[in-house]
């Protein structure tokens, strides 16, 4: 099983030089360098020449590269997307999806612009249609053409548009999470939970973090490096859940429990669907202890 841990994702703004250098050292799996709502207008075209240099100079190591465009329809958006194209990063991050067609109008233009199929499609569900829309965008998943790999949960434009509050362990927020997840899993997209803003508060970082692990998020997204750390250790699966995964996986693997559905591991029932469980648990520790010591 491949995977690639997405535990931290850190936007970066393209308008600043020194901290796009900067994120070289960070240790985020992946890095969103922001041309749309870290920009102010007047910097958009300096932003986008700086982000595209950047990617293509390279030196960030094994972290994930991604360009967030500004959306087509605004002055910015084509430019942005074609010259997010020439530089092929690991993906382009559509804002403002509400549709299946923002995602497949992206997706035709790498196309045309014959785009390196490593250069994959991550898109914001930030509006209340991309929420009633989640399934069909989703689907998008199963047609290769597409591109589409992850979903960027924008939790403050979805407080925004919804006119909720933000407390109450996100209890406002928890359907809108719940249906993007549902969703995406049904055509195999990753999802990261949106930011948190009190980049200060440890604490409540954490509490955010493992809120978003138990619903069943593959990371979150941050605005601060100080967010790295806590956000990588609690998406990060613990000893023991590598440890008993791999004895879930040794059961299976002994000759007496060939063609077995369902087995006894350490007095415990365990099903086919562990041992799917486990498999993804292995493979993520494999993958964060090889980029660690890469």
């Amino acid at each position: 099983m491949q995977v690639r841990p997405r535990r931290s994702v850190l936007y970066m703004p393209g308008s600043n030089t020194r901290a796009l250098e900067k994120a070289k050292s960070i240790a985020a799996d992946a890095l969103i360098l922001d041309l749309e709502d870290a920009v102010a207008p007047d910097a958009k075209a300096e932003a986008r020449n700086n982000v595209c240099t950047a990617v293509k100079s390279g030196g960030y190591g094994r972290r994930e590269l991604v360009i967030r465009v500004n959306a087509l329809d605004t002055e910015w958006g084509v430019d942005d997307l074609a010259a997010a194209c020439d530089a092929a990063p690991d993906a382009i991050l559509v804002p403002k999806v509400s549709h299946p067609g923002d995602v497949t109008s992206a997706a035709k233009i790498l196309t045309a612009r014959q785009v390196p199929q490593k250069t994959r499609l991550w898109a914001m569900v930030e509006t209340p249609h991309a929420i009633l829309n989640a399934r069909e965008i989703a689907a998008l998943g199963a047609d290769p053409e597409s591109r589409l790999t992850c979903f960027v949960l924008g939790t403050n434009d979805l407080l925004k548009e919804s006119r909720a509050r933000a407390n109450n362990n996100r209890f406002a927020v928890v359907p809108w999470l719940a249906i993007t997840l549902v969703a995406a899993r049904a055509y195999r997209i990753d999802v990261l939970d949106g930011v948190y803003n009190d980049f200060r508060n440890e604490a409540g970082l954490r509490d955010e973090c493992e809120h978003g692990r138990t619903l069943g998020m593959d990371g979150k997204t941050l605005i601060h490096p100080g967010q790295v750390g806590p956000c990588n250790e609690v998406f990060s699966p613990t000893n023991d859940e590598v440890e008993w995964s791999r004895q879930i996986i040794a059961a299976f693997a002994e000759p007496e429990n060939a063609n077995k559905g369902v087995i006894t591991v350490d007095g415990k029932m365990v099903e086919l669907l562990h041992m799917v469980m486990a498999k993804r648990v292995v493979a993520i520790a494999e993958a964060i202890a090889a980029s660690e010591a890469a």
